[in-house]
């Protein structure tokens, strides 16, 4: 059986993000929350099973068995959002011959900054014959937010993976414009040791490849869905999918068996609605299972 999480449902008040001494108005340095988890996956008889560890509000509930053959796990944050001085660290091991997805209940948020960046970190590790992807809902990035989030994905020659990240500037939609702000956002994916895709998004609100056309274009939303191991009949699956969005702009190429899809859109929905069918296109392909969509996903 998997083990269950180890910590309490509720979780304890926030730390305060600046604390003033009365008087002189002297603040001390921010003081944020610091959570972590960590989460093993292994084969046991039939099915994959998952143990966590964690500290702070970082947790899982219990794993989801929806028919596909996949552990189905959803990662809970209770505040959910970062503040100044937050940092979330997540580690995920897949041993031989499991199959994990991991998803979020709902978007993860970015708030703004008295001047301390938030952070994330993502590490995982994938053994031969295991399967796993990471499929997290939206991460908006409030205006005025410090964002610094690295992804670390180390794989085996006969791991299969999928993954993918959606971003929104702001909320235009409530006035938010991202006036503000700044993403520093690094990416490494190794097959046994050796690097095949290494990459630094960074910008600031306002800088010309925000607006030009060489670059976002004034859109507010970006993504990127990565694959592995892809072929060029992966490649022609995810471009097909790819057309039959209109308001989207993305491309696809495969590179040392790595399929990289990027996209922009001026709605998260839309963006959303294009990598879901990508991924159902490839997922037969790529991690051996037909689609089976986790259910928090339509409630």
């Amino acid at each position: 059986m998997a083990a269950e999480p180890s910590c309490a449902r509720g979780a304890p008040p926030r730390p305060p993000v600046n604390a003033e001494r009365v008087g002189d108005r002297t603040s001390s340095p921010p003081r944020g929350w610091h959570a972590r988890i960590e989460l093993a996956f292994r084969r046991a008889r039939e099915r994959t099973v998952v143990a966590s560890r964690h500290s702070g509000p970082l947790y899982i509930q219990r794993p989801f068995y929806p028919g596909d053959g996949v552990c189905h796990v959803y990662l809970l944050h209770p505040p959910g959002g970062l503040v100044g001085g937050d940092r979330l660290e997540i580690s995920c091991s897949i041993g031989t011959g499991a199959a994990a997805l991991v998803t979020t209940p709902a978007a993860t948020k970015f708030y703004r900054s008295a001047g301390s960046p938030s952070r994330q970190d993502l590490a995982v590790r994938v053994a031969d014959g295991a399967s796993f992807e990471w499929l997290p809902q939206e991460t908006i990035l409030f205006g005025g937010s410090i964002v610094e989030s690295t992804t670390e994905i180390g794989l085996a020659a006969n791991a299969r993976f999928v993954a993918w990240e959606t971003i929104s500037l702001g909320r235009p939609a409530f006035g938010d414009l991202y006036r503000s702000g700044r993403l520093d956002q690094r990416t490494r994916i190794a097959v046994d040791g050796r690097p095949i895709l290494i990459e630094r998004t960074i910008f600031e609100a306002g800088d010309a490849v925000l607006e030009r056309d060489w670059g976002f274009g004034g859109r507010t939303v970006l993504g990127t869905l990565y694959a592995y191991p892809a072929d060029a009949r992966a490649l022609d699956a995810a471009r097909g999918r790819l057309d039959a969005f209109s308001g989207l702009y993305a491309g696809a190429s495969v590179v040392d068996d790595v399929l990289v899809v990027r996209a922009l859109a001026a709605s998260a929905e839309t963006l959303r609605e294009a990598f879901e069918s990508v991924w159902a296109a490839l997922r037969a392909a790529v991690i051996g299972r037909a689609p089976c969509a986790p259910r928090i996903w339509r409630t």
